[in-house]
Protein backbone atom coordinates (compact mmCIF):
# COMPACT_ATOMS: atom_id res chain seq x y z
CA UNK A 1 0.00 0.00 0.00
CA UNK A 2 1.36 3.49 -1.04
CA UNK A 3 1.78 5.64 2.28
CA UNK A 4 -0.51 8.90 2.38
CA UNK A 5 0.95 12.38 1.45
CA UNK A 6 1.20 12.93 5.18
CA UNK A 7 2.70 10.18 5.74
CA UNK A 8 5.67 11.26 3.22
CA UNK A 9 8.57 12.75 5.02
CA UNK A 10 8.54 16.86 3.73
CA UNK A 11 12.16 16.12 1.87
CA UNK A 12 10.87 13.43 0.24
CA UNK A 13 8.12 14.99 -1.89
CA UNK A 14 9.59 15.93 -4.48
CA UNK A 15 12.60 12.85 -4.74
CA UNK A 16 11.58 9.32 -6.22
CA UNK A 17 10.66 7.23 -3.41
CA UNK A 18 8.68 4.50 -1.45
CA UNK A 19 7.88 3.66 1.51
CA UNK A 20 7.39 0.01 2.74
CA UNK A 21 5.88 -1.07 6.06
CA UNK A 22 6.42 -4.94 7.21
CA UNK A 23 6.64 -7.18 10.30
CA UNK A 24 6.82 -3.94 12.45
CA UNK A 25 9.68 -2.27 10.04
CA UNK A 26 8.82 0.86 8.26
CA UNK A 27 11.09 1.29 5.08
CA UNK A 28 11.71 4.78 3.64
CA UNK A 29 13.52 3.99 -0.28
CA UNK A 30 15.57 6.61 -1.97
CA UNK A 31 15.84 6.67 -5.72
CA UNK A 32 18.98 8.66 -6.20
CA UNK A 33 20.81 9.67 -9.39
CA UNK A 34 24.48 8.63 -9.30
CA UNK A 35 25.56 12.03 -10.58
CA UNK A 36 22.98 14.58 -9.33
CA UNK A 37 24.00 16.94 -6.61
CA UNK A 38 20.14 17.24 -5.71
CA UNK A 39 20.61 13.48 -4.78
CA UNK A 40 23.08 14.02 -2.39
CA UNK A 41 21.23 17.33 -1.14
CA UNK A 42 18.65 14.71 -0.53
CA UNK A 43 20.43 12.22 1.78
CA UNK A 44 22.28 14.76 3.83
CA UNK A 45 18.88 16.35 4.67
CA UNK A 46 17.61 13.21 5.56
CA UNK A 47 20.29 12.27 7.91
CA UNK A 48 20.15 15.20 9.84
CA UNK A 49 16.02 14.82 10.10
CA UNK A 50 17.05 12.30 13.01
CA UNK A 51 14.07 9.72 12.14
CA UNK A 52 15.91 6.72 11.31
CA UNK A 53 18.18 4.45 13.56
CA UNK A 54 19.72 2.36 10.46
CA UNK A 55 21.25 3.91 6.94
CA UNK A 56 20.90 1.05 4.20
CA UNK A 57 23.19 2.11 0.56
CA UNK A 58 23.47 0.37 -2.28
CA UNK A 59 27.21 -0.96 -1.81
CA UNK A 60 28.73 -4.07 -1.16
CA UNK A 61 32.19 -4.11 1.12
CA UNK A 62 34.53 -3.54 -1.85
CA UNK A 63 32.92 -0.90 -3.24
CA UNK A 64 32.22 0.84 0.13
CA UNK A 65 35.57 0.51 0.56
CA UNK A 66 36.62 1.91 -2.46
CA UNK A 67 34.24 4.84 -1.59
CA UNK A 68 35.39 5.71 1.46
CA UNK A 69 38.93 4.67 2.11
CA UNK A 70 41.79 6.47 -0.37
CA UNK A 71 44.11 4.16 0.37
CA UNK A 72 42.19 0.77 -0.64
CA UNK A 73 44.06 0.01 -4.03
CA UNK A 74 47.13 0.25 -1.90
CA UNK A 75 46.20 -2.78 0.09
CA UNK A 76 45.93 -5.09 -2.90
CA UNK A 77 47.63 -8.35 -2.80
CA UNK A 78 49.08 -8.67 -6.64
CA UNK A 79 50.56 -11.86 -5.78
CA UNK A 80 47.80 -13.55 -4.32
CA UNK A 81 45.30 -11.84 -7.03
CA UNK A 82 47.44 -13.86 -9.62
CA UNK A 83 47.33 -17.11 -8.20
CA UNK A 84 43.63 -16.99 -7.22
CA UNK A 85 42.53 -16.39 -10.80
CA UNK A 86 41.33 -13.20 -9.77
CA UNK A 87 43.33 -11.05 -12.81
CA UNK A 88 40.32 -10.38 -14.79
CA UNK A 89 37.69 -9.37 -12.45
CA UNK A 90 40.24 -6.98 -10.95
CA UNK A 91 40.68 -5.33 -14.31
CA UNK A 92 36.75 -5.23 -14.97
CA UNK A 93 36.73 -3.53 -11.88
CA UNK A 94 39.49 -0.80 -12.62
CA UNK A 95 37.48 -0.76 -16.12
CA UNK A 96 34.37 0.57 -14.27
CA UNK A 97 36.58 2.81 -12.05
CA UNK A 98 38.26 4.73 -15.29
CA UNK A 99 34.57 5.16 -17.17
CA UNK A 100 33.40 6.65 -13.32
CA UNK A 101 36.34 9.24 -13.43
CA UNK A 102 35.47 10.26 -16.44
CA UNK A 103 32.14 10.88 -15.43
CA UNK A 104 33.86 12.81 -12.52
CA UNK A 105 35.72 14.82 -15.25
CA UNK A 106 32.69 15.19 -17.42
CA UNK A 107 29.81 16.56 -15.02
CA UNK A 108 31.51 17.87 -12.36
CA UNK A 109 29.70 15.33 -9.64
CA UNK A 110 31.54 12.56 -8.00
CA UNK A 111 29.22 9.33 -9.32
CA UNK A 112 28.20 7.98 -6.18
CA UNK A 113 28.84 10.95 -3.98
CA UNK A 114 25.33 10.21 -2.49
CA UNK A 115 26.42 6.74 -1.43
CA UNK A 116 29.55 7.78 0.04
CA UNK A 117 27.21 11.15 1.92
CA UNK A 118 25.05 8.14 3.49
CA UNK A 119 27.91 5.74 4.57
CA UNK A 120 30.64 8.74 5.70
CA UNK A 121 27.19 10.43 7.50
CA UNK A 122 26.11 7.16 9.32
CA UNK A 123 28.92 6.75 10.87
CA UNK A 124 29.08 10.31 12.13
CA UNK A 125 25.79 10.04 13.36
CA UNK A 126 26.54 6.79 15.01
CA UNK A 127 24.00 5.42 13.29
CA UNK A 128 24.05 1.52 12.21
CA UNK A 129 25.33 1.22 8.51
CA UNK A 130 24.34 -1.98 6.23
CA UNK A 131 25.51 -2.60 3.27
CA UNK A 132 22.90 -4.17 1.00
CA UNK A 133 24.18 -4.96 -2.59
CA UNK A 134 25.50 -8.45 -3.78
CA UNK A 135 29.12 -8.17 -4.51
CA UNK A 136 30.35 -6.98 -7.51
CA UNK A 137 32.01 -9.84 -8.68
CA UNK A 138 29.64 -12.05 -8.46
CA UNK A 139 27.37 -9.88 -10.30
CA UNK A 140 29.98 -10.16 -12.93
CA UNK A 141 30.52 -13.25 -13.31
CA UNK A 142 26.69 -14.84 -12.92
CA UNK A 143 26.42 -12.13 -15.53
CA UNK A 144 29.20 -13.27 -17.44
CA UNK A 145 28.41 -17.27 -16.70
CA UNK A 146 24.93 -16.68 -17.81
CA UNK A 147 25.91 -15.44 -21.50
CA UNK A 148 26.68 -17.24 -24.61
CA UNK A 149 30.32 -17.33 -26.21
CA UNK A 150 29.39 -14.34 -27.94
CA UNK A 151 27.61 -12.54 -25.69
CA UNK A 152 30.50 -13.08 -22.92
CA UNK A 153 32.59 -11.51 -26.12
CA UNK A 154 30.38 -8.34 -26.11
CA UNK A 155 30.65 -8.16 -22.60
CA UNK A 156 34.47 -7.99 -22.67
CA UNK A 157 34.91 -5.82 -25.68
CA UNK A 158 32.49 -3.13 -24.00
CA UNK A 159 34.79 -3.92 -20.71
CA UNK A 160 38.09 -3.41 -22.34
CA UNK A 161 36.59 -0.24 -24.11
CA UNK A 162 36.00 1.40 -20.87
CA UNK A 163 39.56 0.54 -20.12
CA UNK A 164 41.00 2.55 -23.06
CA UNK A 165 38.21 4.95 -24.32
CA UNK A 166 39.65 8.66 -22.63
CA UNK A 167 36.44 10.00 -24.99
CA UNK A 168 33.48 11.93 -23.55
CA UNK A 169 30.56 9.30 -22.05
CA UNK A 170 27.30 9.31 -24.48
CA UNK A 171 24.87 11.52 -23.32
CA UNK A 172 22.45 8.43 -23.40
CA UNK A 173 24.83 7.07 -20.89
CA UNK A 174 24.31 9.91 -18.84
CA UNK A 175 20.81 9.58 -18.77
CA UNK A 176 20.58 5.47 -17.65
CA UNK A 177 22.85 7.29 -14.61
CA UNK A 178 20.29 9.68 -14.05
CA UNK A 179 17.89 6.75 -13.59
CA UNK A 180 20.16 5.53 -11.17
CA UNK A 181 22.34 2.68 -11.58
CA UNK A 182 26.12 2.52 -12.45
CA UNK A 183 26.44 -1.00 -13.09
CA UNK A 184 23.86 -1.07 -16.13
CA UNK A 185 24.98 2.22 -17.52
CA UNK A 186 28.83 1.05 -17.43
CA UNK A 187 27.62 -1.71 -20.11
CA UNK A 188 25.33 0.77 -22.00
CA UNK A 189 22.69 -0.45 -24.37
CA UNK A 190 23.78 -4.22 -23.72
CA UNK A 191 21.88 -5.03 -20.66
CA UNK A 192 18.58 -4.02 -22.16
CA UNK A 193 18.90 -5.94 -24.77
CA UNK A 194 20.16 -8.98 -22.82
CA UNK A 195 17.89 -10.75 -20.62
CA UNK A 196 20.67 -12.80 -18.88
CA UNK A 197 22.66 -9.73 -18.32
CA UNK A 198 19.75 -7.43 -17.04
CA UNK A 199 18.85 -10.45 -15.17
CA UNK A 200 22.05 -10.79 -13.24
CA UNK A 201 22.66 -6.72 -13.35
CA UNK A 202 19.28 -5.35 -12.09
CA UNK A 203 16.65 -7.68 -11.29
CA UNK A 204 19.13 -9.98 -9.10
CA UNK A 205 19.83 -7.18 -7.30
CA UNK A 206 16.52 -5.82 -6.65
CA UNK A 207 15.58 -9.32 -4.97
CA UNK A 208 19.10 -9.48 -3.15
CA UNK A 209 18.75 -6.18 -1.90
CA UNK A 210 15.00 -6.06 -0.70
CA UNK A 211 16.22 -9.66 1.27
CA UNK A 212 19.15 -7.95 2.34
CA UNK A 213 16.52 -4.93 3.99
CA UNK A 214 14.14 -7.79 5.76
CA UNK A 215 17.56 -9.32 7.60
CA UNK A 216 18.30 -5.64 8.70
CA UNK A 217 15.07 -5.17 10.09
CA UNK A 218 14.78 -8.59 11.66
CA UNK A 219 18.03 -7.81 13.58
CA UNK A 220 16.60 -4.75 15.27
CA UNK A 221 15.89 -2.08 12.94
CA UNK A 222 12.90 -0.24 13.06
CA UNK A 223 12.94 3.11 10.93
CA UNK A 224 15.54 2.26 8.07
CA UNK A 225 16.16 4.39 5.27
CA UNK A 226 17.08 2.59 2.16
CA UNK A 227 19.59 4.67 -0.13
CA UNK A 228 19.42 3.17 -3.80
CA UNK A 229 19.65 3.66 -7.43
CA UNK A 230 16.28 5.33 -8.77
CA UNK A 231 16.33 2.21 -11.43
CA UNK A 232 16.10 -0.01 -8.57
CA UNK A 233 13.07 1.60 -6.78
CA UNK A 234 10.11 -0.07 -8.05
CA UNK A 235 11.81 -4.02 -8.36
CA UNK A 236 12.80 -3.44 -4.81
CA UNK A 237 9.91 -1.87 -3.25
CA UNK A 238 7.79 -4.57 -4.97
CA UNK A 239 10.41 -7.27 -3.95
CA UNK A 240 10.39 -5.92 0.13
CA UNK A 241 6.36 -5.78 0.06
CA UNK A 242 5.68 -9.23 -1.75
CA UNK A 243 8.52 -11.44 -1.14
CA UNK A 244 7.36 -14.41 0.89
CA UNK A 245 10.13 -16.72 1.27
CA UNK A 246 12.79 -16.59 3.88
CA UNK A 247 15.76 -14.19 3.24
CA UNK A 248 18.84 -16.10 4.15
CA UNK A 249 18.27 -19.27 1.33
CA UNK A 250 17.40 -16.35 -1.41
CA UNK A 251 20.25 -14.38 -0.90
CA UNK A 252 22.33 -17.83 -0.38
CA UNK A 253 20.78 -18.69 -4.15
CA UNK A 254 21.84 -15.34 -5.21
CA UNK A 255 25.19 -15.70 -4.30
CA UNK A 256 26.04 -19.11 -5.98
CA UNK A 257 28.70 -18.47 -8.61
CA UNK A 258 28.13 -20.63 -12.00
CA UNK A 259 29.50 -24.20 -11.85
CA UNK A 260 32.89 -24.25 -14.03
CA UNK A 261 32.82 -27.51 -16.15
CA UNK A 262 34.85 -30.55 -14.44
CA UNK A 263 36.01 -31.69 -17.51
CA UNK A 264 38.48 -29.91 -19.63
CA UNK A 265 37.35 -30.48 -22.39
CA UNK A 266 39.14 -28.38 -24.60
CA UNK A 267 42.41 -29.15 -22.78
CA UNK A 268 41.77 -32.84 -23.66
CA UNK A 269 40.68 -32.41 -26.99
CA UNK A 270 44.01 -30.15 -27.99
CA UNK A 271 46.39 -33.09 -26.13
CA UNK A 272 44.49 -35.42 -28.28
CA UNK A 273 45.29 -33.41 -31.15
CA UNK A 274 48.50 -32.50 -30.60
CA UNK A 275 50.06 -35.72 -29.37
CA UNK A 276 48.29 -37.64 -32.39
CA UNK A 277 49.44 -35.53 -34.79
CA UNK A 278 53.02 -35.97 -33.58
CA UNK A 279 52.67 -39.45 -33.67
CA UNK A 280 51.39 -39.43 -37.11
CA UNK A 281 53.91 -37.15 -38.52
CA UNK A 282 56.35 -39.84 -36.94
CA UNK A 283 54.89 -42.52 -38.22
CA UNK A 284 54.82 -40.73 -41.73
CA UNK A 285 57.40 -38.96 -41.85
CA UNK A 286 60.15 -40.53 -39.37
CA UNK A 287 62.09 -38.37 -37.21
CA UNK A 288 62.31 -35.80 -39.39
CA UNK A 289 58.04 -34.38 -39.71
CA UNK A 290 57.96 -35.62 -36.65
CA UNK A 291 60.84 -33.49 -34.78
CA UNK A 292 59.74 -30.91 -37.07
CA UNK A 293 55.95 -30.52 -35.73
CA UNK A 294 56.65 -30.39 -31.92
CA UNK A 295 59.42 -27.82 -32.73
CA UNK A 296 56.79 -25.36 -35.01
CA UNK A 297 54.30 -25.67 -32.07
CA UNK A 298 56.87 -24.58 -29.78
CA UNK A 299 58.49 -22.10 -31.65
CA UNK A 300 54.57 -20.37 -32.88
CA UNK A 301 53.59 -20.53 -29.74
CA UNK A 302 56.20 -19.51 -27.33
CA UNK A 303 56.76 -16.70 -29.93
CA UNK A 304 52.88 -15.95 -29.63
CA UNK A 305 53.44 -15.48 -26.17
CA UNK A 306 56.75 -13.50 -25.73
CA UNK A 307 54.97 -11.28 -28.37
CA UNK A 308 52.18 -10.68 -26.40
CA UNK A 309 54.43 -10.21 -23.28
CA UNK A 310 56.54 -7.52 -25.61
CA UNK A 311 53.40 -5.49 -26.60
CA UNK A 312 52.69 -5.58 -22.86
CA UNK A 313 55.87 -3.74 -22.31
CA UNK A 314 57.14 -7.18 -20.13
CA UNK A 315 60.62 -7.38 -18.98
CA UNK A 316 63.04 -9.49 -20.64
CA UNK A 317 62.67 -11.98 -18.01
CA UNK A 318 58.99 -12.02 -18.60
CA UNK A 319 59.33 -12.36 -21.97
CA UNK A 320 61.20 -15.55 -21.65
CA UNK A 321 58.96 -17.19 -19.31
CA UNK A 322 56.42 -16.83 -21.61
CA UNK A 323 58.44 -17.92 -24.14
CA UNK A 324 58.77 -20.74 -22.24
CA UNK A 325 55.51 -21.70 -20.54
CA UNK A 326 53.58 -20.86 -23.95
CA UNK A 327 53.97 -24.08 -25.57
CA UNK A 328 53.26 -26.32 -22.10
CA UNK A 329 50.63 -23.45 -20.66
CA UNK A 330 47.69 -25.24 -23.12
CA UNK A 331 48.05 -28.47 -22.16
CA UNK A 332 47.65 -27.50 -18.17
CA UNK A 333 43.95 -26.55 -17.53
CA UNK A 334 44.60 -24.78 -14.61
CA UNK A 335 47.51 -22.33 -15.92
CA UNK A 336 48.07 -19.68 -18.28
CA UNK A 337 50.99 -18.17 -19.73
CA UNK A 338 49.62 -14.99 -19.02
CA UNK A 339 49.86 -15.37 -15.22
CA UNK A 340 53.78 -17.29 -15.44
CA UNK A 341 54.49 -13.99 -17.53
CA UNK A 342 52.56 -11.61 -14.77
CA UNK A 343 54.00 -13.49 -11.60
CA UNK A 344 57.96 -12.95 -13.35
CA UNK A 345 56.90 -9.45 -14.31
CA UNK A 346 55.35 -8.49 -10.62
CA UNK A 347 58.87 -10.17 -9.03
CA UNK A 348 61.10 -8.27 -11.21
CA UNK A 349 59.78 -4.87 -11.39
CA UNK A 350 57.84 -4.91 -7.93
CA UNK A 351 55.13 -2.40 -7.63
CA UNK A 352 55.84 0.30 -5.26
CA UNK A 353 53.40 1.81 -2.64
CA UNK A 354 53.13 4.86 -4.96
CA UNK A 355 51.74 2.40 -7.62
CA UNK A 356 48.91 1.22 -5.72
CA UNK A 357 47.96 4.72 -4.43
CA UNK A 358 47.98 6.05 -8.73
CA UNK A 359 46.58 2.79 -9.61
CA UNK A 360 42.80 4.28 -10.00
CA UNK A 361 44.54 7.66 -11.69
CA UNK A 362 46.76 5.67 -14.03
CA UNK A 363 44.26 3.46 -15.35
CA UNK A 364 42.11 6.15 -16.63
CA UNK A 365 44.28 6.90 -19.14
CA UNK A 366 45.54 4.58 -21.87
CA UNK A 367 49.78 4.88 -21.20
CA UNK A 368 48.64 4.80 -17.55
CA UNK A 369 48.50 0.90 -18.03
CA UNK A 370 51.38 0.41 -19.08
CA UNK A 371 53.44 3.26 -17.10
CA UNK A 372 51.92 1.88 -13.77
CA UNK A 373 53.46 -1.79 -12.50
CA UNK A 374 50.30 -2.89 -10.95
CA UNK A 375 48.26 -1.98 -14.39
CA UNK A 376 51.17 -3.29 -16.21
CA UNK A 377 51.51 -6.89 -14.51
CA UNK A 378 47.33 -6.56 -15.52
CA UNK A 379 48.40 -5.95 -19.13
CA UNK A 380 50.96 -8.64 -19.53
CA UNK A 381 48.59 -11.15 -18.33
CA UNK A 382 45.92 -10.44 -20.62
CA UNK A 383 48.18 -9.60 -23.69
CA UNK A 384 50.17 -12.64 -22.58
CA UNK A 385 47.66 -15.36 -22.81
CA UNK A 386 46.25 -13.67 -26.16
CA UNK A 387 49.35 -13.90 -27.67
CA UNK A 388 49.33 -17.68 -26.74
CA UNK A 389 46.19 -18.53 -27.72
CA UNK A 390 46.45 -16.75 -31.42
CA UNK A 391 49.85 -18.80 -31.66
CA UNK A 392 47.95 -22.29 -30.74
CA UNK A 393 45.44 -21.82 -33.20
CA UNK A 394 48.36 -21.14 -35.67
CA UNK A 395 50.02 -23.89 -34.56
CA UNK A 396 47.44 -26.08 -34.73
CA UNK A 397 46.60 -25.14 -38.29
CA UNK A 398 50.15 -25.75 -39.70
CA UNK A 399 50.06 -29.02 -38.07
CA UNK A 400 46.63 -29.82 -39.49
CA UNK A 401 48.10 -28.17 -43.36
CA UNK A 402 51.43 -30.69 -42.45
CA UNK A 403 49.70 -33.82 -41.86
CA UNK A 404 46.98 -32.78 -44.75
Amino acid sequence: MNPTDEAVPHGLHDQPHAIVERDGVRYTLLGTAHVSRASVEAVENELASGRYDTIAVELDAQRHRALTDPDALSKLDLFQILREGKTGLVAANLALAAYQRRLAEQLGVEPGAELKAAAVGAQQRGLRLSLIDRDVGITLRRAFGALGFWGRTKLIAGLAASLFADEDVESHEIEKLKEGDFLESSFGEFAAGSPPLYKAVIAERDQYMASRLRQVGAEGGKEVLAIVGAGHLKGLATHLREEAAAPAPLLDELNVLPAKGNIPWFTIVLTVFLLGGFAWGYWQGGAELGGELVLQWVLITGIGGALGCLAAGGHPLSILAAFVSSPLTPLHPALASGTVSAVVEAWVRKPTYADFLRLRDDTGKLKGWWQNRVARVLVNFFLTSLGTAVGVWTAGLNIIGKLG
